[in-house]
């Protein structure tokens, strides 16, 4: 049994990590482009190109919460909008041309490229809070009860 909990611990902890990074990696070359530049940069398509590293990081996270049985809702709806979100967005984009550069990026076939973007971001950052709080939930539990136990027998 303590073997199964340090085993989630260190899933949970490596999966939270690796789903941050893409956000993380992206706000602080922006500000040190920026400062560099002296200009603003940002590119909003960043956590998109680390997408393997985000996906490795939640399937961990997925793994942790379904061992801990705990925020597994939370991760698993997280993890699916996060992966549909970017290959939906990726597929329309490909489709309509947009991604070649055939199409002009206007109209809203652009907006609905760039709303998928935002919830695949907002959803980036959903599954991290929820990393955060699978951590929480079993660092919390003290030596009596580490990990939390099902409602319903």
């Amino acid at each position: 049994m303590e073997k199964k909990v340090v085993l989630t611990k260190v899933l949970a902890v490596i999966g939270t990590v690796l789903v941050w990074f893409p956000i993380v990696a992206t706000i602080a070359l922006s500000v040190v482009g920026s400062i560099r530049g002296h200009t603003f940069l940002f590119d909003y398509l960043m956590p998109l190109e680390l997408f393997p590293v985000a996906l490795v990081g939640g399937g961990l996270l997925l793994w942790a919460a379904l061992l801990a049985r705990s925020r597994r809702g939370l991760i698993a709806w997280g993890f699916g909008i996060m992966a549909g979100m970017l290959i939906g967005g990726q597929v329309l984009a490909e489709t309509t041309g947009l991604a070649s550069g055939q199409t002009e990026p206007t109209g809203w076939i652009w907006t609905l490229v760039l709303v998928s973007i935002g919830i695949y971001w907002l959803v980036l950052v959903e599954l991290g809070i929820a990393g955060l709080l699978l951590i929480r939930d079993l660092f919390r539990n003290g030596t009596k009860r580490t990990l939390p136990q099902p409602d319903c027998v």
